[in-house]
């Protein structure tokens, strides 16, 4: 599994984790039934704390991402993909309209705001 960090990114680490975990899920990268890395294992892998780990696996958890059995670990479980994907859609058009208030209120044209976006996106 590729998870990768940036401590220094603005977005809390376990929602580093808990985000990229979701992505492989709906994308089906991680599929149902799959064993996830132990908390200790990838704790290790990131070199950060357990403490980290447990809550981005107890948050996936809670929202029916993935189960744990005591003694074998955590698996992917089997969530609503139709319901993941409009979320995340959701979610990305929450994230972009802050974008765009941002880059009105900093004087960006629409051409402009296109013309960035059209080079991230390669």
């Amino acid at each position: 599994m590729n998870i990768t960090v940036q401590p220094k990114g603005g977005q809390p680490i376990y929602e580093q984790i808990e985000r990229q975990i979701k992505d492989m899920i709906v994308t089906g990268a991680l599929p149902v039934g799959e064993l996830l890395p132990s908390i200790r294992v990838l704790a290790a892998d990131l070199k950060i704390s357990v403490i980290t780990v447990k809550r981005a696996y107890e948050d996936l958890e809670k929202e029916g991402m993935i189960y744990s059995v005591q003694g074998k670990g955590f698996y992917v479980d089997n969530p609503d993909l139709a319901y993941l994907k409009e979320k995340q859609t959701v979610d990305m058009e929450d994230r972009l309209a802050s974008w765009v208030a941002d880059a009105k209120a900093s004087g960006m044209t629409l051409a402009e705001a296109a013309d960035m976006l059209s080079i991230l996106w390669e």
